[in-house]
């Protein structure tokens, strides 16, 4: 990606519009995604940051469609990759994209990887279902992919099980699953999550490494802000089931405008924090089934009026690629430049700070 080119002018790779995502329940129908509308173009990534709860990973599984159904279903909406809209497949065809086309990082490589089959034969299984590949050469393409990764002695490994081998080995295994195919876009979820922080430097040097070899999208799904500052192009910020701000990562860093957005912000540490309290947003995400009118974030923020409980507010461009839903969008700008936060500076410094 060079400074003169923008992917907005780009053919969308990955388009979710208005998808709206429920789960029907004893208790009701629960809005996981309620309206979430994003893009993600070739060789670009793309963060989903929010609280937990806030709908990121269900919307990663819909693209998918691995939601149980009962009790999930799709309420309306569409998700297009390449054009074509996934939920209008049958299973069959979706099973020829998802894992092949599209691959997921998930977010807890011990449960999600078998742990009665070696790390080398649940790859080679992989390569073997979609690209129709031998025994033999299956094999030789995940002991290949196990050296992409970076882990030493790949043969060796590759007749190992996942509990022979450390967390950020396992999670090298599952980076390794999933790019086995060459996917046009991988989805990870919290793919640094209980890493120490120099395993987490390691795996994020590792994507950007395969990203620029593979030219694929990264759907990059993270609650740490750090994350999303030292390897994203643009954010997308999720509260309750809805999108509630989209720019470019340097915009959202230098001037966020939505009130959860400086919170999210305002309490991440600071290397210049000087070890005063970090501030903490008060309340808790709603339950999805129990939202009100308006907006949803109305009851723990500090700039709620009337209108905010009455009504949703609508997203609102304001500025190249950045858009905002709030009614009182300008006040929280002007506020946050007059009150610089702690990770008002370049994304990288943010990053390094985090």
């Amino acid at each position: 990606m060079t400074a003169s080119r923008d992917l907005r002018d780009d053919p969308p790779l990955l388009e979710i519009d208005e998808l709206r995502t429920h789960f029907d329940t004893l208790a009701g129908t629960v809005r996981s995604v309620d309206g979430v509308s994003y893009r993600l173009n070739a060789g670009e990534t793309l963060g989903i940051v929010g609280e937990s709860g806030c709908g990121k990973s269900v919307t990663a599984l819909s693209i998918l469609r691995l939601l149980p159904s009962p009790p999930a279903r799709f309420a309306g909406g569409a998700i297009r990759f390449r054009g074509i809209d996934l939920l209008s497949l049958s299973e069959r065809e979706m099973r020829d994209i998802r894992g092949n086309r599209i691959s997921m990082i998930f977010q807890e490589p011990m449960t999600s990887l078998n742990p009665v089959l070696t790390v080398g034969r649940q790859i080679a299984e992989t390569v073997m279902l979609h690209q129709g590949l031998g025994r033999r050469a299956a094999w030789a393409r995940a002991v290949e992919m196990l050296r992409l990764v970076q882990i030493a002695e790949p043969d060796r490994r590759a007749a190992e099980y996942p509990h022979q081998m450390s967390g950020g080995m396992r999670q090298r295994v599952m980076i390794a699953l999933a790019l086995a195919c060459h996917p046009d876009v991988l989805i990870a979820d919290e793919p640094t999550t209980a890493l120490d922080v120099t395993i987490q430097a390691q795996i994020l040097d590792l994507l950007r490494d395969l990203q620029a070899r593979l030219g694929m999208g990264i759907i990059m799904i993270t609650h740490d802000l750090g994350v999303v500052a030292e390897c994203c192009d643009r954010v997308v910020v999720m509260y309750a089931g809805r999108k509630v701000e989209e720019a470019p990562v340097e915009d959202l860093f230098d001037r966020p405008l939505h009130p959860y957005t400086r919170a999210l912000m305002a309490s991440m540490p600071s290397m210049a924090g000087g070890g005063s309290r970090l501030p903490e947003i008060p309340g808790m995400v709603p339950a999805p089934q129990d939202l009100g009118a308006g907006c949803a974030f109305a009851p723990r923020c500090a700039f709620t009026t009337e209108r905010c409980r009455r009504e949703p507010p609508p997203l609102t461009a304001v500025g190249a690629g950045h858009a905002v839903a709030c009614f009182e969008a300008e006040r929280v700008g002007c506020i946050t430049a007059a009150f610089p936060l702690p990770f008002q500076t370049s994304p990288s410094q943010a990053g390094a700070s985090a």
